[in-house]
């Protein structure tokens, strides 16, 4: 099991290069500061708060102009936004207004911090975080955590889990640097030669890999997740199968965890939460699309049908219109 453990924390996501982005969320045109700033004081002050108007102006500008808005808002209003907005708005909406005013990076290290605090260790996220994220944005992330909690992920993390689950975590966060042999090293004989896996997937690019993978199924009875689902087990396992379905199609794995969110039983707000918010700015657009391919009807179809109110709006609002 050690050996897994090596192998899983291996496995690169370094695609020698930059993820294309497809975001939803881009800059607006024309964009004044000044007069959102004056349009977001004038919403927090009216009586009942004027929640659409918050949704409206958040929801249509990037991190950086929101960052704007909120330094032309202390000018004026002499307080702080976020402070004012936490003041002013409750529940879901709050969540995800004050996710938006955090960038990707500090998002997501929140979310790790959230997940990891407190009592029991909340692994789904861990695993969707670490196991989801390129190596660049690990980078940024290990940067952004220190700057906020002036501690070292990689020392969060190993004081809050074990075994070999901590040692793929760890690995993961240290940042990750053919078909044939796969096979032979694995399924073909009792007991996987994880050394030869190893040597294969840690130092291949994520295009070579998805080659690998299609290759792969020519040479074993199985495709390369029904492998892992045969040699591997537990937190390791689910760990294994994200950087993999990542490596395949890391939209159509968000695409899947938001349908299996918002239809499960007490719909899981957070899941839904966070992948819309740490993903409005990098490649929502694309998830949409592979969410349409896949479950025939739109993200923002099915947003409207599981759930209400102002967290509905504001999460339509981040989507965008329908393509």
């Amino acid at each position: 099991m050690a050996m897994i453990s090596e192998f899983l924390g291996q496995l690169s996501l370094n695609i020698g290069g930059q993820d294309p982005l497809f975001p939803t969320v881009v800059p607006a045109v024309d964009f004044d500061p000044d007069k959102d700033a004056a349009r977001i004081e004038t919403a927090i002050k009216t009586k009942g708060v004027d929640e659409q108007t918050i949704i409206d102006v958040l929801t249509k500008r990037t991190y950086a102009q929101r960052r704007e808005i909120a330094f032309a808002y202390e000018r004026r209003a002499k307080k702080d936004m976020i402070s004012a907005l936490k003041g002013a708005l409750s529940g879901s909406l709050e969540t995800v207004i004050l996710g938006l005013m955090k960038s990707t990076a500090q998002f997501d290290a929140s979310e790790i911090k959230g997940s990891i605090k407190g009592l029991g260790t909340d692994e789904e996220t861990l695993i969707e975080i670490l196991c989801s994220r390129s190596n660049d944005e690990l980078v940024e992330i290990k940067k952004v955590y220190k700057e906020l909690f002036k501690k070292e992920l990689e020392k969060d993390v190993a004081g809050d889990t074990s075994g070999n689950f901590a040692k793929l975590l760890l690995a993961l966060v240290q940042v990750r640097h053919c078909c044939i042999a796969l096979y032979d090293a694995g399924i073909k004989i009792k007991g996987t030669d994880v050394a030869t896996w190893i040597s294969i997937m840690s130092e291949r690019s994520v295009p070579h890999l998805q080659k690998v993978f299609q290759k792969y199924k020519s040479y074993s009875p199985y495709d390369m997740q029904e492998s892992i689902v045969k040699e591997v087990k537990g937190d390791l396992q689910r760990s294994f199968l994200v950087l993999v379905q990542c490596f395949e199609n890391k939209q159509l794995y968000f695409a899947k965890r938001l349908n299996e969110a918002m239809k499960s039983k007490g719909a899981k707000e957070k899941i839904v939460t966070r992948i819309i918010v740490s993903r409005c700015e990098v490649d929502l657009k694309k998830i949409c699309s592979e969410y349409k391919s896949c479950f025939g009807q739109s993200l923002q179809q099915t947003i409207m049908e599981h759930t209400k109110g102002d967290y509905q709006k504001v999460l339509l609002g981040l989507c965008g219109p329908e393509q």
